[in-house]
């Protein structure tokens, strides 16, 4: 039986990645905030696990103050580095260490694969250096990968619960133009992604996306669509800034990416375009 270790667990994505691998018979633990900061404890888990999951990282959707952004870093890079450190140290090393990343570390010039284009702003540089930590665990014996992340549907977590009660109600529209770039995965194929790559071995950077990405007025359209509601309002830009302040970017200046690596070793999507995911989330 494989061990799976999990830091940053608590959350929509950790809690269904504990639960799906427990259904699939592995011996799943979750790293608590206080073993990551004792050291002893830390490697004892490390050493004992073999896979890590570094999921760490304080939610991307907020207000970006100066005090939040330095949460936003301090969340990922430290905790990265922590565990990197953990693996360098311990004589019995996971055989692999998967690290996590966003497609907010492209530009949004054009749609990529994972040789893509990366962006100079702060969300792209906090993923660049995010990155580089986790990568510096490739000279151990450990396998070192690291997703970048769409948007993750699920019904019971994340941006889809807190986004389909205004659109059940009818007060679901677009927003600004509608024109960015919504890259997304369904939970379902992220959890089977995780499975399958863990299975192969393999190592390397990944697109945890769809196939087939969209954009955000079609993302609406389509859910007002199965949700037979109207999708009549718009959501100015100058609004979200208000509220969201430089945040507001992750909302209104999204990325096109596809997972080619993903579809070149064979993995198959189940849900590869924007329709059959939202029908599988309403239904």
């Amino acid at each position: 039986m494989k061990t799976i270790l999990i830091s940053g667990g608590s959350g929509f994505v950790g809690q269904s990645l504990f639960n799906f691998f427990k259904n699939q018979n592995y011996d799943v633990n979750i790293l608590s905030r206080e073993i990551l900061k004792d050291s002893k404890k830390l490697d004892e888990f490390i050493q004992n696990s073999d896979i890590l999951i570094n999921l760490s990282g304080a939610n991307i959707i907020n207000r970006w103050s100066e005090k939040y952004k330095k949460l936003l870093y301090k969340s990922r890079i430290d905790t990265t580095k922590t565990l990197v450190e953990s693996i360098k140290r311990v004589e019995k090393k996971p055989k692999m260490f998967i690290s996590t990343s966003a497609v907010g570390i492209y530009d949004n010039k054009s749609k990529y694969d994972e040789n893509g284009s990366l962006g100079d702003d702060f969300l792209s540089k906090l993923c660049q250096d995010w990155e580089k930590e986790a990568l510096k665990a490739k000279n151990t014996t450990t396998k070192v990968l690291v997703f970048r992340f769409g948007i993750v549907l699920g019904k019971s977590g994340g941006a889809f619960k807190k986004m389909i009660t205004p659109f059940k109600l009818g007060l679901g529209g677009i927003i600004g133009n509608g024109k960015q770039h919504f890259s997304y995965i369904h939970i379902e194929d992220l959890l089977e992604a995780y499975k399958y790559i863990i299975k192969n071995e393999f190592d390397g950077i990944f697109n945890l996306t769809a196939p087939i990405p969209t954009t955000n007025y079609e993302f609406t359209k389509t859910l007002g669509k199965v949700l037979n509601r109207a999708t009549i309002f718009t959501i100015p830009e100058f609004i979200l800034k208000l509220i969201f302040s430089e945040g507001a970017k992750v909302l209104s200046d999204g990325q096109s990416a596809v997972p080619k690596k993903l579809l070149d070793l064979g993995f198959e999507f189940k849900y590869k375009n924007i329709e059959d995911s939202l029908k599988s989330l309403v239904k």
